[in-house]
């Protein structure tokens, strides 16, 4: 997916039970970010906690994070929604998680990695997409924080200087 598309629709269920749709997401928030995620990565679990805290500096914004689960759970089993609960429970996640069993909504955003970002706005363009910040290891010292900054500038009707920065993770692990 390239900057200014639409993105894709989708309808995944939540590890909630209910079924998520994006195009009721967009009609409810002012933006829409869609991670693709996973339970096992060890990137992912280091920025967990700081999707946690942008989840809740948005929140009253009209901002919702949402992640997706795209991985093969038969190879990676770590990654099943069974699991994807457990995980979510113990991360203490406040934002809807999401199972792409098929892999087909990981594919038609083109995700290659987790975590990774796309940035939507309320009529579904993609206006950010790439990294969360430019220090996985250690959020102390992070010195670019390109998601808060790309989301603060959707919010504000801006363009964010950075649109494509390169997101860095584990790869998406695709069915064969």
């Amino acid at each position: 997916m390239k900057l200014q598309e639409f993105a894709p629709d989708f309808e995944l269920p939540s590890i909630t039970g209910d079924v998520v749709h994006l195009t009721q997401l967009l009609q409810q928030h002012a933006v829409v970010v869609v991670i693709f995620m996973c339970n096992h990565c060890p990137y992912v679990q280091a920025y967990i906690p700081r999707l946690i805290a942008l989840q809740q500096e948005f929140a009253e914004q009209d901002v919702l994070l949402v992640g997706i689960n795209a991985n093969d759970d038969q190879k990676y089993p770590e990654d099943s929604y069974e699991k994807m609960q457990f995980y979510a429970h113990e991360w203490g996640l406040n934002f809807p998680y999401l199972r792409d069993r098929n892999q087909e909504v990981a594919q038609s955003f083109g995700a290659a990695c987790t975590p990774e970002p796309f940035v939507l706005d309320r009529q579904g363009q993609l206006r950010y997409h790439g990294a969360i910040d430019d220090n996985y290891r250690d959020a102390t010292a992070v010195t670019r924080q390109d998601l808060r900054q790309a989301i603060a500038c959707v919010l504000a009707g801006e363009e964010f200087p950075h649109p494509a920065t390169p997101a860095i993770g584990c790869s998406v692990k695709w069915m064969a």
